[in-house]
């Protein structure tokens, strides 16, 4: 597996990340065995880089994250999680799916991006995953959020990476705008960008990537499947977490059939078109056990053709 460098922090990040909301029960349940299955997985196929959140299961990726990485050397992997939104405790009242996780809504989720926010969601944060540092901390969705988060959450970041309590920050959002201007105005080290540079979602490649380039930042993608289309596109699959529209699944339906008469998976044309960029440090993909792990990095390490570039930007795909 190779590594990259997050922009000039020093910080490896292997090139295929394991994203931790799967396992905390995005969606649906996932076993304390399963999750650790997968994280072992991932560690056997090469995989160095585990970014998980508080917003990920109300905590539970985190803590679920942490106990199965107690079993490798702490200076051989990479470890991110998020600021911005903070749990407090509440009686539990259901479930938590309304913010799509299969758990008891034992806590409730704080928007803060102060500075003592930011510090306290970072200490809980360590306290679940039960290890003496991450690596690198992302302001979380900030996106309705932008002054406190550009005035009072990222310097509060800024001085975490100076005392050397971080090594690495920077923000992950759904979008690109935002994102650019962190690229652009401030001296994050990388950005994370969830389905905003795909096969069927080239945003990215307007604002974010080139910024990201010239300032020498470097983007880690997420959601290279848009959520599912990309990995399985049947009637029914969703696109940004709710069903693909009728036109959406047309389009991801030609590029399976292209990708197959080239003789590999779209899923393998989907990971290698986000890993392509020179900007991309890592593309991060949940798993939920052990196999899907290893088709993931599977599909990771398959060759994509030239001929199969090439089709495809002779199409209206890349269009």
């Amino acid at each position: 597996m190779r590594t990259h460098t997050l922009g000039g922090s020093g910080v490896p990040v292997s090139a295929l990340g394991f994203g931790g909301a799967v396992i905390g029960n995005l969606y649906t349940e996932v076993t304390d065995e399963q999750a650790h299955e997968a994280v072992t997985a991932a560690w056997e196929r090469g995989i160095r880089y585990f970014d998980t959140a508080p917003h990920y299961g109300l905590g539970l990726s985190e803590r679920r994250l942490g106990q199965a990485l107690r079993s490798f050397p702490r200076s051989e992997f990479t470890v991110s999680t998020k600021v911005g939104r903070r749990l407090e405790p509440t009686p539990a009242h259901g479930d938590d799916l309304a913010h799509g996780f299969a758990v008891p809504a034992a806590h409730r989720r704080v928007w803060d991006f102060s500075a003592d926010g930011v510090r306290r969601t970072l200490e809980a944060s360590l306290e679940r995953l039960g290890l003496d540092r991450v690596d690198v901390v992302y302001l979380h969705d900030p996106d309705d959020h932008a002054e406190q988060a550009f005035h009072e959450g990222y310097p509060a970041l800024e001085k975490l990476r100076s005392e050397g309590v971080v090594r690495a920050i920077g923000a992950g959002m759904n979008q690109t705008e935002m994102l650019t201007r962190f690229v652009r105005d401030t001296d994050v080290d990388v950005v994370l960008c969830a389905g905003r540079y795909t096969l069927l979602d080239r945003s990215a490649l307007t604002d974010l990537l080139p910024a990201a380039e010239e300032r020498g930042v470097s983007v880690v993608v997420g959601g290279a499947f848009n959520s599912g289309l990309l990995a399985d596109p049947r009637p029914g699959a969703t696109y940004n977490y709710s069903e693909a529209p009728g036109e959406l699944l047309d389009r991801a339906l030609r590029l399976k059939a292209l990708a197959e008469r080239h003789g590999i998976g779209l899923r393998a044309a989907a990971l290698a078109f986000c890993a392509a960029h020179p900007a991309v440090a890592s593309v991060l993909v949940g798993a939920r056990s052990a196999a899907e792990v290893h088709d993931s990095a599977d599909q990771f390490a398959t060759a994509v053709p030239a001929a199969f570039w090439q089709d495809l930007r002779d199409t209206e795909e890349l269009a």
